[in-house]
């Protein structure tokens, strides 16, 4: 049978309060759910420190909280990042957006259209005269690549 092996309960209690400290500063530090489930074990240790000085007994509480969070709170952390769609950052927010030509796109050559007030070259696979009204399909470093927007659509807002 294994004996155990004993530290003053003061050392225990100040070990494991560093241990918890440093695990949420680095879950502070990484905002990505890396030790958040080591900061709960970590806790489970100083109360376990608090009845025993038995650190057998601390670091197996520290092992399975740890363990436990780990598998009841990853999957429910997954599925409500996959709930939440990602923001559309940059220039990725006037992809589905409407423009206006301002000076005519011809396939193989660029043109010119004006989003939000703003001009930028375009490219098209159809011909798109000035005046008209195109939608952005993808955005290619400044270039907006663009196509006529679908008979029937409804204006944009």
């Amino acid at each position: 049978m294994l004996t155990p092996f004993t530290v003053p309960t003061t050392a225990a209690i100040v070990g494991w309060l560093i241990a918890l400290v440093v695990f949420v500063v680095l879950e502070a530090a990484t905002v990505s759910l890396v030790s958040i489930w080591f900061a709960v074990g970590a806790l489970a240790g100083l109360v376990t420190s608090v009845f025993t000085n038995d650190l057998l007994y601390q670091l197996l509480a520290f092992a399975v909280v740890s363990a436990v969070a780990l598998a009841v709170t990853k999957p429910l952390v997954a599925r409500m990042r996959a709930r939440k769609p990602a923001a559309a950052l940059g220039l990725e927010r006037n992809i589905g957006r409407r423009a206006v030509v301002v000076e005519p796109v011809r396939p193989g050559a660029p043109g010119r259209v004006r989003l939000d007030g703003v001009d930028w070259s375009a490219v098209c696979a159809e011909a798109l005269d000035a005046g008209e009204e195109c939608l952005v399909t993808a955005v290619e470093s400044t270039t907006l690549r663009v196509e006529p927007v679908p008979a029937g659509a409804a204006a944009a807002p």
